[in-house]
């Protein structure tokens, strides 16, 4: 398991929040998990802590999507100081291939960036 304080302190993310962190972490991790049972899953010499640092990547995909999905994220349509009111426009869920193929390629992308990932045996 990932936590919360590796995400924030040595990976430097900021986009989940803590409260949100347990589920995305989860999803991610599950989303590892399949991969090493479908692939070689191999953490390079260089990257030592490669799986944490692709759970966190993956986690932020996960965030991201659903935000997107929601409504809640993307860009800012329009904004209001007095009482704070903000619109997200959904130009980026519209860029943004949010199909289940879709994700599952930024998901095995974000995995890649911090593991190396094989279809046989190497």
């Amino acid at each position: 398991m990932t936590d919360y304080s590796f995400y924030q302190d040595t990976y430097h993310g900021s986009a989940i929040p803590q409260e949100d962190w347990p589920y995305c972490e989860a999803r991610a991790a599950d989303q590892l998990a399949r991969y090493k049972r479908i692939y070689t899953v191999t953490i390079p010499e260089d990257m030592p802590d490669g799986e944490e640092r692709a759970v966190c990547a993956m986690a932020e995909a996960l965030y991201g999507f659903d935000l997107l999905a929601s409504g809640e994220g993307g860009p800012v349509q329009s904004a209001s100081i007095g009482s704070v009111s903000v619109s997200y426009s959904g130009a980026a869920a519209q860029a943004m291939d949010l199909s289940p193929k879709g994700q599952a390629k930024e998901l095995y992308r974000c995995a890649r960036r911090y593991l190396d990932i094989y279809r046989g045996v190497r």
